[in-house]
């Protein structure tokens, strides 16, 4: 073979080999991310050409699947009391990615999770029968917030503090999830939904962390406890009142200028809500002390997973000790979700002791086995058991005598802690009202701990309060919760 022969003989090789590595890329690499892109029609197709599976409350499905007319994607997801458990399920759209328990378990309700194929499902390729989502919601304790709430822009989460199983999860003004479902109208739906200046969309419950005023006295309050700055709930502070900040000509004032908060004691301080007594607290605990016990209770955790990912409850860093003070009473740049307060009131009702919190009990494949058991949750101790029964002591004065009386329940013994945050510059905007509470039954032994947030109501700037507009809501759920 001459030189000219064998060189192009080489060249035509390297040709084909190219080809060949070209195509394998094309079929193994782009392939992939082709079928796998958003916007790929053939994934919807596959979706939607069988039922996916269903969100289980309560032993009922309040989800389904309907057949369509007319259009490649044979079936659209269906909701049962779509605006009550929109926080919840989130939706599954033909246009739009999933959300909320709809999009963190697809794989499984549209059958292509791994565990649910059996080894014919992986011989032939075929897709499995969707598994289902067991939540942990009891639909009386959903119904009650979500009524209670009514006309209120806000949000509302129950936990059972023993599991850590949520009993709720509710925000308003809510959404029908069905609007999205079907590819001809989703559009329209969207646009409409996005438009609303009320953000029916926003999760308030996990997803929008605000200033939670002074319900994070509660967390100051264990962070004294717990340095051992104060020996018990009843020992006398040192708390002059006003209460100069540091660094500043500034008083921090209290809402009732006749209320005893001189040197009042953490009770005392957590029935009238003494800004003076938590702002002094945590200047003299130091921020970082604050922040330890805040971030126990699961502040500055951005993986806070239940299993849907909530946004982070923040104590912030590198503050001046006006700044720190203001941290003490819940304002400046601390922010919270209702979920992470209804933690906070969780952790003391179980004596110090706080479960993880979950909204899935169970993930089963189509025929009721279970796949994934999520009911037990580990347990972290936040508080010494001395220290939260103190806590639970100064929150039943709160209802009793203080400012939660709304939440009283008959039968039951109950513990709060009302919080006005101040909104906008100079306080310019209507507060936001905070309640967060826990109840326990005193004849059946159940338990329930709440935090309700309302960001705007029909009432007058001046009713805005905590007992006045959060905590009714906080009482119609733990009444159901505990089936008083």
């Amino acid at each position: 073979m001459n030189k000219t022969i064998r060189r192009a003989s080489v060249f035509a090789l390297l040709l084909v080999l190219t080809l060949l590595v070209r195509a394998t890329w094309v079929q193994f690499y782009d392939g992939k991310a082709l079928a796998d892109d958003k916007d790929n029609r053939r994934n919807a197709i596959t979706t939607y050409a069988a039922p996916l599976g269903n969100i289980i409350v309560a032993g009922d499905s309040i989800t389904g699947s309907a057949r369509t007319k007319g259009s490649d994607l044979a079936y659209r997801r269906t909701y049962t009391d779509g605006r009550l458990y929109a926080a919840v399920t989130g939706y599954a759209s033909q246009s739009y990615a999933p959300t909320q328990l709809e999009g963190i378990y697809q794989d499984l309700l549209n059958g292509t999770d791994s565990r649910l194929k059996n080894i014919m499902d992986t011989v032939t390729g075929e897709r499995a029968h969707p598994g289902n989502v067991v939540t942990t919601i009891d639909p009386a304790v959903q119904k009650a917030a979500y009524r209670a709430l009514g006309s209120k822009k806000g949000a509302a989460v129950a936990i059972d503090p023993k599991t850590g199983r949520i009993l709720a999860v509710v925000s308003t003004p809510s959404y029908d999830p069905s609007a999205l479902t079907d590819a001809d109208t989703a559009g329209a739906a969207w646009k409409r939904l996005n438009d609303n200046p009320e953000k029916p969309l926003t999760n308030r419950a996990l997803r929008q962390p605000l200033p939670p005023g002074s319900t994070f006295k509660l967390v100051v309050a264990a962070a004294a406890l717990e340095d051992g700055l104060y020996a018990s709930v009843d020992q006398r502070t040192v708390s002059p009142d006003p209460y100069m900040l540091p660094g500043s000509t500034k008083a921090l004032s209290n809402e009732n200028p006749n209320a005893p908060c001189e040197n009042a004691s953490i009770r005392q301080a957590l029935r009238y809500s003494c800004n003076n007594v938590f702002g002094k607290m945590a200047v003299d605990l130091g921020q970082d002390k604050v922040r330890a016990m805040a971030e126990k209770f699961g502040f500055n955790d951005d993986r806070q997973d239940v299993p849907v990912r909530a946004y982070p409850s923040v104590y912030p860093s590198d503050m001046d000790k006006a700044q720190t003070a203001l941290s003490g009473i819940g304002q400046f740049d601390v922010t919270a979700t209702p979920l992470q307060m209804a933690m906070v009131s969780a952790a003391i009702a179980h004596d110090g002791e706080l479960a993880s919190a979950h909204m899935v009990s169970q993930i089963t494949d189509s025929g009721g086995d279970v796949l994934q058991n999520d009911d037990d949750a580990p347990t972290e101790r936040i508080v010494g058991a001395s220290t939260a029964r103190q806590l639970q002591s100064a929150m039943q004065t709160v209802v009793e005598q203080g400012t939660g009386t709304n939440a009283r329940i008959a039968g039951a013994t109950v513990g709060g802690k009302t919080g006005t945050a101040q909104h906008g510059e100079n306080n310019s905007q209507t507060p936001y009202a905070w309640f967060t509470s826990y109840a326990k039954s005193d004849t059946n032994g159940k338990q329930v701990a709440v935090a309700v947030m309302v960001e705007q109501s029909d009432a007058a700037r001046s009713e805005v309060s905590g007992n006045g507009l959060a905590a009714p809501v906080a009482k119609a759920m733990m009444q159901a919760a505990l089936g008083s």
